[in-house]
């Protein structure tokens, strides 16, 4: 399922042209002042703060992005059915993605769904509890719920963000793809103890292996993001032996402290945008930003790469 606004994104992607996404939306929906849930970090804001929801997808839009990413990331189907909200996620979906559309309607901005594997946290930090888990079958059918939310939603495609290992990520990205929504799976990188560079969260999933394995689903395009500044290029160095099509970058910036976002050590807009000259020579045509980056990092991005 592709509309015209969609494929003419993509085109130019596969022309080399620059696109520019836009930045972290819970980090900034916290940052203009909505309060983040302990359980659901920035999900609740859809339903308790839309007016905010919306004004980020604007400020992003006044910047130059030309993709609107709804706040449906955090409404994992995992992370509500863990807490026994799972019949929520379609009412919080299609609220944040009727403001995304609003926010889009008259910039022509395409609207992207986010879909997660989020997990609960360990209090206080971004590390997943390892405590509970699900059993492929149960998992499968929880995505494919998030997948038919977010297209019955209006999304025009699926931002698959976090992606970190072949189970659960491999498990949610075929769900996705199986929708009919056109799907771009977003790579989230750490380093190890021993420096080697893994999925965030997963100290057993080197990139090498998952980058070979989420690229062989030939989604639309593909990304390093949520990344550190740092990492976002050797990881891109690793997805480019593995992935020849559309590629994105859009690292974050600070650290989580849940349920809160810190900016420390946010990279200054200017220096952010000429960072982002690396990413387009390792083939990163699509640029923009997630934790920590807003909506100046965003503006910074265009004056570099005007369009």
């Amino acid at each position: 399922m592709r509309n015209a606004a969609y494929a003419a994104l993509l085109q130019r992607l596969r022309a080399g042209e620059c696109v520019l996404l836009d930045g972290g939306v819970g980090t900034e929906i916290q940052r203009q002042g909505a309060p983040m849930s302990t359980a659901l970090w920035c999900a609740e804001a859809n339903l308790s703060h839309p007016e905010i929801v919306l004004r980020v997808h604007r400020d992003y839009l006044a910047a130059g992005a030309e993709v609107v990413t709804a706040n449906t990331f955090a409404s994992s189907p995992l992370l509500l059915e863990h807490f026994g909200r799972l019949d929520e996620m379609e009412r919080i979906d299609a609220v944040a993605l009727r403001v995304a559309r609003e926010a889009a309607s008259s910039s022509g901005a395409v609207v992207a769904g986010s879909m997660s594997t989020m997990r609960p946290t360990v209090p206080g930090s971004d590390r997943t509890q390892q405590s509970h888990g699900w059993t492929e079958e149960a998992a499968r059918a929880l995505f494919a719920r998030k997948a038919a939310s977010l297209r019955n939603g209006g999304a025009e495609f699926i931002l698959m963000e976090m992606m970190r290992d072949l189970d659960y990520s491999l498990w949610a990205c075929e769900a996705a793809l199986a929708s009919g929504l056109p799907v771009w799976i977003g790579l989230s990188v750490e380093r190890n103890a021993e420096g080697r560079l893994v999925g965030f969260g997963r100290q057993d999933c080197e990139l090498e292996p998952v980058a070979a394995g989420l690229a062989a689903l030939r989604p639309d395009a593909m990304a390093i993001m949520h990344t550190s500044v740092d990492d976002t290029l050797p990881a891109l160095e690793v997805l480019r032996r593995h992935w020849s099509g559309p590629t994105a970058a859009y690292p974050e910036c600070g650290r989580y402290e849940a349920p809160d976002w810190k900016f420390i050590g946010v990279a200054p807009p200017d220096e952010y945008a000429a960072l982002s000259r690396q990413w387009r020579r390792l083939g990163a045509h699509a640029l923009g930003g997630c934790c920590g980056v807003g909506p100046e990092h965003i503006a910074s991005l265009r004056r570099e790469h005007p369009r």
